[in-house]
């Protein structure tokens, strides 16, 4: 239960999905597909059936229990057009998979902000794709919407009238999307990092003229804000880091205190998408902890990029470096006497 302890600790609340993306069954991508309306269930992009997923889901329920968490149902509604009810399995009651557990030590000021931000409908989702089949008028173009189990395009949608905001002024995309009647957020699939990416937001034209006459008069304010967020937040990623850093030390006592901040800098570095900017790496969990280890070594101590560039097939390239990872964590390890242990879940070297 790994996964449910980083979650619980950084958010105080425990979903079936941070279960399944913690072991590996799904990963985040297929839960944004879903959430998008794009299967029917969940259970057809797992790694496993729908059996295995509810045994999983059961286990929480008996670990939550435990720890004294409190259950809330929650409703789960998809992202496309006819915003239906998503499903977690293809047959069956899947209602467990809808209960959060929330910790006793969550507020009642924040447990009120949760229920009303978990009961209001998820916003429109929009695809930015190419090569598909609108199933309306079996047209195409530059954005699909899921809708009566299909993907349309946005005149068969009733959405062509709104005008793309690409993201990058979080004012200005705010304010539009509220004073418009209808919008939608546009993503695309990374297929470097396997994951959804918003891209901005579909608006009324109205709208997005008169969210940027309001960012205008009080821009001077917004620059202001912006600089002191900027400073808090370098700040607490100079904190987090230095944390991440005692950590490896801690766990691999050999590792040089320099190399550990290399380390710490590196895998923690906000917007990077590594290792050390998971909600498991922000409570020093020990599995994410290693990994970002392991990846360290893997570059600056194997000759694992030289593999890559003489165009070894990457798979066989970490079986080769293998031994070398290896014979460097037990070296770190054993520095001052800590256990040598095993390589941590998900990694291949």
């Amino acid at each position: 239960m790994e996964a449910a302890e980083a979650a619980l600790a950084q958010r105080k609340y425990v979903t079936a999905i941070d279960v399944l993306t913690g072991i590996r069954w799904l990963h985040t991508r297929h839960v944004d597909t879903w959430r998008q309306g794009r299967v029917a269930a969940l259970e057809e992009l797992s790694a496993v059936d729908g059996a295995k997923m509810a045994d999983a889901v059961a286990a929480l329920r008996r670990w939550a229990l435990a720890k004294g968490l409190t259950p809330s149902e929650t409703a789960y509604v998809s992202g496309g057009r006819d915003r239906g009810e998503l499903r977690f399995v293809a047959g069956g009651d899947d209602s467990a998979f809808r209960v959060h557990w929330i910790s006793p030590d969550m507020s009642e000021a924040r447990r009120r902000q949760l229920a009303e931000r978990q009961s209001k409908a998820p916003d429109l989702v929009v695809v930015e794709q190419q090569a598909w089949q609108c199933a309306g008028c079996g047209d195409t173009g530059p954005y699909l919407i899921m809708e009566s189990a299909g993907p349309h395009c946005l005149t068969c949608a009733d959405m062509d009238h709104l005008v793309f905001l690409p993201s990058g002024d979080a004012a200005l995309s705010r304010r539009a999307k509220k004073e418009s009647g209808l919008a939608a957020v546009v993503v695309r699939l990374n297929p470097r990092r396997k994951r959804y990416e918003r891209r901005g937001i579909l608006v009324e034209e109205a709208a997005l003229a008169l969210a940027e006459e309001q960012c205008l008069a009080d821009e001077e304010v917004r620059l202001r804000r912006r600089e002191r967020d900027r400073e808090r937040r370098a700040g607490e990623d100079v904190e987090f880091q230095a944390g991440m850093a005692m950590e490896i030390t801690r766990m691999f006592p050999g590792c040089p205190p320099e190399r550990a901040e290399e380390i710490a800098r590196h895998a923690g570095q906000r917007g990077s998408g590594r290792v050390g900017r998971t909600a498991a790496a922000k409570v020093f969990d020990t599995n994410a902890i290693t990994l970002a280890v392991v990846a360290s070594v893997r570059h600056l101590d194997t000759d694992y990029d030289r593999l890559l560039m003489a165009g070894v097939p990457r798979a066989e390239a970490r079986d080769r470096i293998r031994t070398a990872i290896d014979r460097v964590l037990d070296r770190w390890r054993a520095a001052a006497g800590a256990p040598v242990r095993d390589r941590p879940r998900g990694e291949t070297a």
